[in-house]
Parts: C-alpha cells; sequence; structure tokens
C-alpha cells in the first residue's frame, strides 16, 4: 500500500512540475523610488518615544505600487528615507499622477536633535535632493 501511494503522488508530482513553465525568466518589473511631496512630523520628539511618519509622494502611474520604507542612517541621527514602489513593466500604464500617503513608526533612540532627508528626486545634473525636516529631542 505504500508503495501504491509513493508511485501515485510520484506522478502527481510530474504532472504538477509540468504544468509550470521554468523557462520564463523574464522580469515584469522593477523598483523604483518616488518623489516625497510632503511629511508630517511632530514639532519635537521625547527619549525613547515612539512615532508615525506620514510621508505623501506622488505616484505617476497605474503600474506603479507602494512598496514600503528605505530608512538608512547617514549618522547617528541623520536617516535618510525613500520611498521604494514597484513598478510593472509588460503593460501599458495609464498616467494618472496622484499624491498618496503612507506611513511608517520610528523610535527615538538618541537624545539629539534628528535630521529626517526625505527623496525628492534629483537635480539636472542627476544630484539627489531631499526635503529636510530637523525634530529636536526632549
Amino acid at each position: 500500500m505504500k508503495r501504491l501511494v509513493l508511485i501515485l503522488g510520484a506522478i502527481a508530482m510530474c504532472f504538477g512540475l509540468n504544468s509550470c513553465n521554468l523557462d520564463d525568466d523574464g522580469v515584469n518589473f522593477h523598483f523604483a523610488a518616488l518623489e516625497v511631496v510632503d511629511v508630517e512630523l511632530p514639532e519635537s520628539f521625547e527619549f525613547n518615544g515612539r512615532y508615525q511618519i506620514t510621508v505623501t509622494y506622488n505616484r505617476p502611474d497605474d503600474c506603479t505600487f507602494f512598496e514600503g520604507f528605505e530608512v538608512s542612517e547617514k549618522d547617528t541621527t541623520v536617516r535618510n528615507v525613500v520611498v521604494v514602489a514597484s513598478v510593472i513593466t509588460d503593460r501599458e500604464c495609464t498616467p494618472q499622477a496622484e499624491e498618496v500617503e503612507a506611513t511608517f513608526n520610528f523610535v527615538v533612540l538618541y537624545n539629539e536633535t534628528y535630521v529626517f532627508r526625505f527623496w525628492q528626486g534629483e537635480d539636472q545634473n542627476g544630484d539627489p535632493k531631499f526635503l529636510e525636516v530637523e525634530v529636536p529631542v526632549n
């Protein structure tokens, strides 16, 4: 009986594997940074406090989808924040620029003023532009 179950399982597995097209390794999306338009931060932080930071960004078309934030530490209390999106590449996209809000949580770990640098695109020389906001810690 065990042998019959194993044979039937192997046959089912063969059919299952053959139904998938493993030769299709084409990528149909890429990741992109989205331009930040505005942010909502408190006037000050409390040490060890937890805060929700609201970010407004531009979504350029119906092929672009919010994936999250990349928050990188550039110094002890300096944070670069980038809105990350996936962009579908295997269909025609309809431009429909809209401003969208998303939030991330932030915990204050240091008793110094924080500097947030939100990515806003690139200037004519290809250098990154940032919206900088300083938030003191009480």
